[in-house]
């Protein structure tokens, strides 16, 4: 092989594993409840590019791909491929996955051994983000201030005793996938924060927790079962995110694309309700030690919130979190470039 062609391939590597340190920066945010995996990726600048790869996603292509194993659907096959930008794709959801799986895993230890400053942190995230958002939005007619009023009472109810009556069953965790992927999409709403407000979130760091620790455990020669316990909600999970990628992904950006400020207002609204989520998950948690709150644990919880607040503010002042991007997707072209 030529030197230029060792060059060319180490480029294009090297390229691959940046948009993979992109996604582990959007998995990161995506992990706990407060900056969005959308927000990092428009600040790593590769929003437009996963929005019009995603939207080049079609049926008519994902046959196209199928029909590939087939000699003669090769040539539609790497056509699609290309079309829907998947090797960027599959780099970025490396990314991501390596991220939330990694990130989970200590989330969930300080859930359920240290709830107050764990909540409390997410809390401030959570305020913050809705404050920093709020420049985004006019609550200034009618329709704003309903919209408005009708997310903040959702978010509230929801983030009461109405999240833990959804139960853990399958089609609960399909829907709370479909619904927690839309934040890939639209910058500004947690994955984490949507799944806390569904009161799915401790259910499924755990979960996943449990499922990697199987994973470990079978290659070191440990048993099947604890795998395909936590596999089938995983999977659940992950179906959902899927459908809900290509349905409430693209709802959204509709919605941002013919009603913005109405859907800023609802969904900033939102975050503001969902402040209730994370002081009922604390209070639920301690019960389940044995404990209830106490002076000494409001002033953990605030000081939390505190370096929680500061964070997202700091993210504002340096990256742009309140920049929610307006602009036309690329065209599909654009999405089936290849990586300089």
């Amino acid at each position: 092989m030529s030197k230029a062609s060792d060059d060319a391939r180490g480029a294009v590597t090297a390229s691959w594993f940046v948009v993979f340190l992109k996604g582990v920066c959007m998995g990161a945010a995506d992990a706990v409840p407060g900056v969005s995996g959308g927000t990092i990726a428009l600040v790593t600048g590769v929003y437009e590019r996963l929005i019009a790869a995603v939207t080049a996603v079609s049926p008519g292509r994902i046959v196209d791909v199928l029909g590939g194993v087939t000699p003669g659907g090769r040539a539609d096959a790497v056509a699609a491929l290309r079309e829907m930008d998947v090797r960027f794709l599959l780099a970025l959801g490396a990314g991501i996955a390596a991220a939330v799986v990694s990130i989970t895993r200590v989330v969930h230890v300080g859930i359920t051994d240290f709830p107050v400053p764990t909540f409390g942190f997410f809390f401030g995230l959570i305020a913050a983000s809705a404050w920093v958002l709020f420049s985004e939005v006019e609550v200034d007619t009618p329709g704003r201030i309903g919209a408005a009023v009708a997310g903040f009472v959702f978010a509230f109810v929801v983030s009461g005793q109405a999240a833990s009556s959804l139960g853990t069953s399958a089609p609960v965790t399909f829907v709370a996938g479909a619904i927690a992927i839309s934040a890939m999409i639209l910058p500004g709403i947690s994955g984490s924060l949507l799944l806390i407000l569904l009161g799915q979130y401790e259910y499924m760091t755990g979960t996943l927790k449990a499922f990697v620790d199987g994973l470990i455990g079978l290659v070191l020669g440990g048993p099947v079962a604890p795998v395909v316990e936590s596999g089938v909600v995983v999977t659940a999970f992950m179906l959902g995110a899927l459908v809900g990628l290509f349905t409430v992904a693209h709802a959204v950006r509709w919605a941002l694309e013919h009603y913005r400020e109405p859907t800023l207002a609802f969904l900033v609204a939102l975050i503001v309700g969902a402040l209730r989520a994370p002081v009922e998950s604390t209070a639920n948690q301690l019960a389940e030690l044995g404990r209830t709150w106490t002076t000494e644990g409001y002033v953990v919880f605030a000081v939390a919130a505190v370096f929680g607040a500061v964070a997202v503010l700091l993210v504002d002042r340096y990256a742009g979190l309140a920049e929610i991007d307006d602009e036309e997707p690329e065209t599909e072209d654009a999405a089936a470039r290849s990586v300089d």
